[in-house]
């Protein structure tokens, strides 16, 4: 079974903690004395997602119990904080008794979890995910959850350059697209109940299947911020020992350069697990690159701005 990285040996695998009383209270969005879609939630993974989720979770159902799995002092700030109302050090105890097991781990790590969950979780949970990719974890997946628990890829697009439970929020849904790997009229009843429960987070359900998905992400989140560590670069190495030319940057390179301040670690496995479609999506910027370097001086480059110009109207709409 996975561990927490910085678990130390010398603790006793079964700690848990509950604090619900500590927890500050989050006012309820959800209908009154409406159902619960789920009765017992399982975190793994209480940082920016997993923490959001429990935050968003509690206000919309405040009477469900949410279990946390992470490194100790993740899931202390996570109780302090009310993401979760369970601390659990033992992943057995965390898991087995869930209707719903969230996974908000690194794409590596989710990868090896598997397996582990598919031997505990219940035979009727929902099993989903919140990872980047979904073509590798989805096929995993296929493999662990036959004729167990039921396997779910889901995206919340909804992340910030600064991870960490200190940065989650419960309004970090809201508005935003969450991919999930099905289809809208799935029969199951698991999956229909946390379509409701995305929708009730304040996020909007996007369907498709794991390979449209990672081709679509490699395009319009991967390549962006591949796009913002190279212009970093750019500047990095372009700036002089007068400070020049980065003294001069304003709110443009700022705008430009918010991605880069994400953490290497989680986009390592991303670029590990969708490198052909990432790749495509260089070689596109850089052909579009070139074809801009070509018109500088031309009038063709008004066609280029005004392009930009519509893509950048369709996504004000958009949001």
């Amino acid at each position: 079974m996975p561990k927490p990285k910085s678990e130390s040996k010398s603790e006793s695998k079964s700690e848990s903690k509950s604090r619900p009383n500590s927890a500050p209270k989050l006012e309820s969005k959800s209908a009154p004395n409406s159902e619960p879609p789920f009765h017992r939630v399982t975190i793994l993974g209480t940082g920016l997602i997993g923490g959001s989720f429990g935050l968003a979770l509690r206000r919309a159902h405040p009477e469900i119990a949410i279990a946390g799995w992470d490194k100790p002092q993740i899931l202390e700030t996570a109780l302090q904080a009310g993401a979760i109302s369970e601390a659990h050090r033992d992943f057995f105890e965390a898991v087995h008794e869930s209707d719903l097991v969230y996974i908000a781990l690194p794409v590596r790590v989710t990868l090896g979890a598997l397996p582990a969950i598919a031997k505990v979780a219940k035979s009727n949970a929902l099993i989903t995910d919140a990872c980047s990719t979904k073509s590798a974890i989805c096929a995993a997946a296929q493999k662990q959850f036959t004729e167990t628990a039921r396997f779910l890829g889901g995206h919340p697009v909804a992340g910030r350059e600064n991870s960490g439970i200190a940065n989650a929020s419960a309004d970090l849904f809201q508005q935003a697209r969450y991919v999930l790997t099905t289809q809208e009229n799935d029969p199951d009843s698991r999956v229909q109940s946390f379509i409701a429960l995305v929708r009730q987070i304040g996020a909007d359900p996007l369907f498709c299947d794991p390979d449209t998905h990672d081709w679509a992400a490699g395009v319009v989140s991967h390549l962006p911020q591949l796009l913002s560590i190279a212009l970093a670069r750019v500047v990095a190495d372009e700036t002089d020992e007068t400070g020049l030319p980065l003294s001069m940057a304003g709110r443009g390179l700022r705008d430009m350069t918010r991605l880069a301040g994400s953490p290497y670690d989680l986009w390592r496995d991303i670029c590990l697990t969708n490198t052909d479609n990432i790749a495509r999506s260089l070689d596109r910027l850089s052909q579009a690159i070139d074809h801009l370097r070509t018109h500088l001086a031309r009038k063709d480059l008004e066609n280029e701005f005004r392009a930009a110009n519509e893509l950048y109207k369709i996504l004000n709409h958009l949001q």
